[in-house]
C-alpha cells in the first residue's frame, strides 16, 4: 500500500486499534538510534507546563506498557518506565502505509509497527 498522510487525529484513532497488541518503535533522532519492543496497553498524549529550552518539545505523545529496548546489537533490557515518549511538534508528519506508522518531526524519526 502506497503511504498516506494522516492527521494527528487519523494517527489517533488508527493507533488506538493497536492498544493490546505488541509494538516495535524505531527511533532515528540525531546521531541515535533506537529499537523497543514493547506491549502496547494505552496511548495518551501530554503538554508541557513549561519548556526550559527548545529541545523539550510542548506536546508529546505517551506509549503506555511493558517492553524492552535493544542497548546492543541483539541484547535487550527492560524498559526504565512503563511510557515511551514522542515529542510532537505542529509541523509533523504522520504517514500511514498500511503496515506501519512513521511519524517525521524537525528531531527525528520514529517509526512503529506491530509485531507477530
Amino acid at each position: 500500500m502506497e503511504p498516506v498522510f494522516l492527521s494527528i487525529e487519523e494517527f489517533n484513532e488508527l493507533m488506538k486499534q493497536w492498544n493490546g497488541r505488541k509494538i516495535k518503535i524505531t527511533k532515528h533522532e540525531l546521531d541515535d538510534f533506537d529499537e523497543t519492543l514493547m506491549n502496547l496497553s494505552a496511548i495518551s498524549y501530554s503538554k508541557e507546563a513549561t519548556r526550559s529550552d527548545d529541545y523539550v518539545s510542548l506536546y508529546s505523545m505517551q506509549l503506555n506498557g511493558s517492553g524492552v529496548i535493544e542497548t546492543t546489537l541483539n541484547e535487550y533490557q527492560p524498559l526504565p518506565s512503563q511510557l515511551y515518549e514522542i515529542p510532537l511538534e505542529d509541523s509533523a508528519l504522520y504517514e500511514f502505509d498500511g503496515s506501519r506508522f512513521i511519524v517525521s518531526t524537525s528531531r527525528g524519526v520514529y517509526t512503529i509497527e506491530l509485531l507477530v
